[in-house]
């Protein structure tokens, strides 16, 4: 390293870089502390779907290069989808205007600027913020995500999964809390009692802590989440009438209240997206390019099943042509089996200010291919906007090490106006099919016989799914019976444990008891005999039978297990537009 020239070291580089095909332009190389605009870095567009990184410490200009990664994707006719968290991303709505010290960094880098905007739809979760609501059903966005909401241990999630298993089996659509609260709560009814022991059983001290943390999640504000219509996650693949890629923005204004839910969230969008797409083999340039911010926040204290479910994802939704990058402070934010399969990397300059500071930069050194830098003395060093680069070129190899002072932005650097924001969300396409809420009958609806809130029409295309077949017996959605006491005993402990967490009297009106009901044991068992008898959810309680209570914790995981992997996805995600 220390025998080579600078035309040496320069050479590699520009050998490094020189592609054929379609790339992003990141910048310019830095050479022993020389920029050369001749030595531009590039990310080729058909390696974007190989995932990377974009990480380094608080203030070095992370937000601004997936910024400027953004613009260029969508200039190229990709889509990108971004996590909004500061608000700043907004500004890509909004062009930019020069000045003589943007003129003298663009110019140095060999950067022919101009400012413009960039096609731009705004989303928000639930509409907490100004874009168009999100929302996930509670069966579509299954247990496993569930449970890492609600913070759950591994006993309480595999019963979270056998409650999902029974609803899926049995037609009861799980479209928001109060679906998944009354299936619980029938299956530990006296009227529940035949199916619960088919399906290994769940005892009410577990059922009653996934009740409680549900009604903890609504004290929280978090059912809004929850409902219909469904964000259908094709939405994020499209294009402008000018062929540009759409940026979609998801306004995160209150990220740090409510860390879990939002980086669960995301995970879900990736988790639907890679079970709707089809297999795309290698493309020119990807489908989507998706920015994962805050990654740390999926990572956290997650379970190893919610761990390997993002690996697979990562993995395998390559081959759809979706890339994935994770944006944190530093690589060791991101589990050895997920950053292995990251192929591009970003690395802006990081702090060495304790102890714990310098193994974190020694590992991140240690990450990276030989180079002809010193690695830790110009990670330490780099300047804001300024980033140590390697990535996949297009014969799959690693490219040279380059530190790299990166390309500005055509579009603001900050929020745009919120007026612009509002005009946008007033003007999109998606604000009439996902702006109001709707409530279908559903799981709730069918077990108690009452009829559906009157949130909003029903949504378009989604006929309610009929839980018993509608035969001659009777037994049709609505007709159906209760839980003990009906929906009066739910809604009564809901306002219990409401009163209990929140230290005083619950919001939520009293509730009113419906009369003429027929049986709620009547709705599974009907559908299970119309079904075959249920021989995947039957399979726990067989097993758990023939071997004792002491192994039913076994069958019963064995059961689940199979069933997720017939109707589920690899979260144990599902989606009624996919049935």
């Amino acid at each position: 390293m220390a025998n080579k020239t600078t035309a040496e070291k320069l050479a590699t580089i520009q050998k490094g870089y020189t592609l054929e095909g379609a790339a992003i332009e990141l910048g310019a190389a830095i050479v022993d502390g020389e920029l050369h605009k001749e030595a531009q870095v590039r990310l080729p567009l058909a390696m974007m779907n190989r995932h990377g990184l974009v990480a380094g410490a608080t203030g070095t200009g992370k937000t601004v290069t997936l910024h400027m990664m953004a613009e260029q994707l969508s200039a190229a006719g990709v889509p990108v989808f971004l996590a909004d968290i500061k608000g700043d991303l907004s500004g890509l709505a909004t062009a930019a205007t020069g000045s003589e010290k943007l003129a003298a960094r663009t110019e140095s880098i060999g950067q022919a600027w101009q400012g413009r905007t960039f096609p731009v739809e705004f989303l928000a979760l639930g509409g907490e913020g100004n874009g168009v609501p999100v929302r996930a059903t509670v069966t579509s966005f299954g247990p496993i995500l569930l449970s890492r909401i609600m913070e759950l241990n591994d006993t309480q999630e595999s019963s979270l999964q056998l409650v999902f298993y029974f609803a899926d089996k049995n037609g009861l659509e799980l479209i928001d809390l109060k679906d998944l609260r009354a299936v619980i709560q029938f299956l530990t009814s006296p009227e529940g009692k035949d199916q619960l022991e088919e399906l290994g059983g769940l005892s009410k001290a577990t059922a009653g802590v996934i009740l409680r943390e549900l009604v903890n999640l609504e004290a929280q504000g978090l059912e809004k989440f929850f409902g219909e219509p469904e964000f259908d996650t094709a939405e994020l693949l499209r294009t402008a009438p000018d062929g540009r890629g759409v940026v979609t923005c998801l306004e995160l204004p209150t990220l740090q209240t409510k860390p879990m839910l939002f980086s669960t969230f995301l995970m879900w969008l990736l988790a639907d997206l890679f079970e709707d797409l089809p297999e795309a083999g290698d493309l020119d340039k990807p489908k989507l390019v998706f920015f994962l911010d805050e990654a740390h926040l999926l990572f956290n204290d997650a379970s190893k099943a919610f761990l390997d479910a993002i690996t697979t994802t990562v993995r395998l939704i390559r081959s759809k042509g979706v890339g994935i990058f994770f944006v944190t402070q530093t690589p060791k934010d991101v589990p050895a089996e997920v950053l292995g399969q990251l192929a591009n990397r970003v690395q802006h300059a990081l702090r060495a200010f304790t102890p714990e500071d310098a193994k974190a930069l020694k590992a991140t050194v240690s990450t990276f291919p030989m180079s002809d830098y010193d690695l830790e003395e110009t990670l330490t060093s780099a300047g804001i906007g300024e980033a140590v680069i390697t990535v996949m070129n297009e014969k799959g190899a690693p490219t040279p090490v380059a530190h790299t002072r990166l390309r500005a932005p055509e579009s603001v650097m900050g929020p745009s106006d919120e007026a612009l924001v509002r005009s946008t969300v007033a003007g999109s396409s998606l604000l009439a099919k996902y702006g109001t809420a709707v409530d279908n009958p559903s799981a709730y609806e069918k077990l108690t016989g009452k009829a559906a809130a009157p949130t909003g029409p029903a949504a378009p295309g989604e006929p309610p799914v009929p839980g018993t077949g509608g035969g001659a017996d009777g037994h049709g959605a609505g007709a159906t019976g209760g839980v003990p006491g009906g929906a009066a005993d739910v809604d009564a402990e809901a306002r219990r444990i409401e009163e209990e967490i929140l230290g005083r009297p619950s919001s939520r009106p009293a509730p009113t008891r419906s009369s003429g009901r027929r049986a709620p044991a009547d709705v599974p068992r009907t559908t299970r005999q119309e079904s075959g008898g249920g021989a995947m959810g039957d399979l726990g309680g067989v097993l758990g039978g023939a071997l004792g209570g002491g192994l039913k914790s076994m069958a019963r995981s064995i059961g689940t297990q199979l069933g997720r992997e017939l109707l589920r996805g690899v979260f144990g995600t599902s989606s009624r537009r996919r049935r």
